[in-house]
């Protein structure tokens, strides 16, 4: 595994990122009301790229008041069905067709390599495709009624949306949220992570020039989170949030919008485990373990980071894997070698590799981290062995390529394991028996649950959430639907 930066590849320069920037409010980029503004850094060289501002609450104000103004105004408010589809292949067409520059503006900013952000900017194309069918089928129902009446229920918007997203996916984040929101009628006010803005800024100018979008119908705020952030979530004219981020941040957003009974969707942390019985395909389940917990350098919340494995199993299993992680390479994101790029800020760099020092305090064996006295951002991947699942390794989530090895005898204790943890957003099982993979899957209390496959991102048709503190409601599948719209019954009497 080649465990620290190589030199970096020359460094990608598409205009925008090499110019400050403003917040996009009813249709067009204008600076913050007081002037305030914040660097966003790239991380593989440490260097600044640019600035973008930040919003203070008299600038959260303007783009609420702009949302609301759209959701009332005919021009979206009384659009058909057929026309919003229309604008939705629109947005996707216009993704489509600058790719390669939303890409690079991620990987600049997140440090994931460009076929990571290519692909993310993949998914985002058929999410919007995906939710471009929605708006013409989005029924009501008639319901029995005595004679002489006609009870029917409709589906309406519920007006403004505050989307929110984290910094490790910025545009496909951003589109669980957009697309379902528009799709169903409603307006929005986004703002994504201060650390990775530029890609969602750009989109909203390229929306702006090249589709039907109404102004005002989308806006783009930036800043931190806990000045932007929070006057959006307290805003008291927002009808609904959707959030992506930590379960500690989610708790806060959950607690700030009781005041205004707010609708809300969070989609928060997890420590998903990985499981693998004796009879499994070893070799396939350990590429997909590492593939698991590894991608996107570990940043990402489904990763399967606590890795049970039969103890019939376990030598020649941790041999396999080992030998998997020690085949990522780290580089620079646009070196076309590189499977892992650096972790996306200092901050977090220092958060990360604190626990392999909390691992070493407790006595565990630390498999594959080889890093070296240097400035950069890199952790390679990396296996704890020898704790269990009290341990802070296994019980908190890292968000790095950290896994911890636990053994386990039988379906009740691999069951046990897997469920005794605050989170549950997702789930793997590797093993060839048909019935004890649907027994797993029945039991395990986890949102999504792959079985001899791993991170199986749905465009649309799957919901996406998590159990217990992994989250509140469902991205995706038909249960978007009461995400974002209200249902109304109607009492006629004829």
């Amino acid at each position: 595994m080649n465990t620290s930066a190589a030199p970096a590849a020359p460094r990608p320069a598409p205009a925008f990122a090499s110019q400050p920037h403003g917040l996009f409010i009813d249709g067009r980029e204008q600076p913050a009301t007081d002037g305030e503004s914040m660097a966003t850094v790239d991380p593989m060289t440490g260097a600044d790229l640019t600035t973008i501002a930040i919003a203070g609450r008299d600038d959260i104000d303007a783009a609420v008041r702009a949302a609301r103004r759209a959701f009332d105004d005919p021009a979206w408010g009384a659009v058909g069905p057929e026309q919003r589809s229309r604008v939705l292949h629109q947005i996707a067409d216009v993704i489509e067709a600058n790719a390669d520059e939303l890409a690079t503006l991620d990987s600049l900013e997140m440090g994931g390599p460009l076929t990571l952000t290519h692909g993310m900017v993949t998914h985002t194309v058929e999410v919007y495709r995906h939710y471009a069918g929605w708006p013409t089928r989005i029924y009501g129902a008639t319901a029995p009624s005595a004679p002489g009446q006609l009870q029917y229920t409709k589906r309406s918007p519920l007006g403004v949306v505050a989307a929110i997203a984290a910094w490790n996916g910025p545009l496909v984040q951003m589109a669980y949220k957009i697309a379902p929101a528009l799709a169903t009628g409603n307006t929005v006010v986004a703002k994504p992570s201060e650390q990775t803005s530029l890609s969602l800024l750009r989109l909203a100018g390229l929306i702006r020039e090249h589709t039907d979008l109404p102004d005002g119908v989308l806006n783009v705020v930036t800043g931190p989170g806990r000045s932007t952030g929070e006057a959006l979530i307290t805003h008291p004219d927002v009808n609904k949030i959707s959030f992506t981020g930590s379960t500690a941040v989610g708790r806060h957003v959950l607690a700030s919008t009781a005041r205004d009974v707010k609708r809300v969707t969070l989609e928060l942390g997890g420590k998903s485990p990985f499981i693998v019985f004796e009879d499994a395909d070893l070799e396939a389940a350990a590429f997909s373990a590492a593939l698991g917990f590894c991608a996107g350098s570990g940043q990402g919340c489904v990763a399967g980071t606590r890795v049970l494995v039969q103890e019939s199993i376990r030598e020649e299993f941790t041999s396999l894997l080992a030998e998997n992680i020690a085949g990522f390479p780290l580089g620079d994101p646009f070196d076309p070698q590189a499977v892992m790029g650096p972790l996306a800020s200092r901050g977090h760099y220092e958060k990360v590799t604190g626990y392999l020092d909390l691992a070493r305090q407790a006595g565990g064996k630390i498999i594959g981290d080889t890093r070296e006295e240097s400035d950069d951002l890199f952790v390679g991947p990396t296996l704890v062995t020898g704790l269990d699942n009290t341990s802070r390794v296994a019980r908190e989530e890292i968000f790095g390529p950290i896994a911890v090895l636990l053994p386990f005898q039988d379906v009740e204790e691999a069951v046990r394991i897997a469920n005794d943890t605050i989170y549950g957003l997702a789930a793997t099982v590797f093993t060839k028996d048909l019935s004890r993979a649907h027994t797993m899957a029945d039991r395990l209390q986890a949102g999504t649950v792959w079985v001899n496959t791993v991170n199986q991102m749905s465009s649309g048709p799957l919901p996406f959430g998590g159990f217990k503190q992994s989250g509140i409601g469902r991205e995706h599948g038909t249960e978007v639907l009461d995400a974002y719209t209200e249902t109304k019954a109607v009492v006629v009497n004829l």
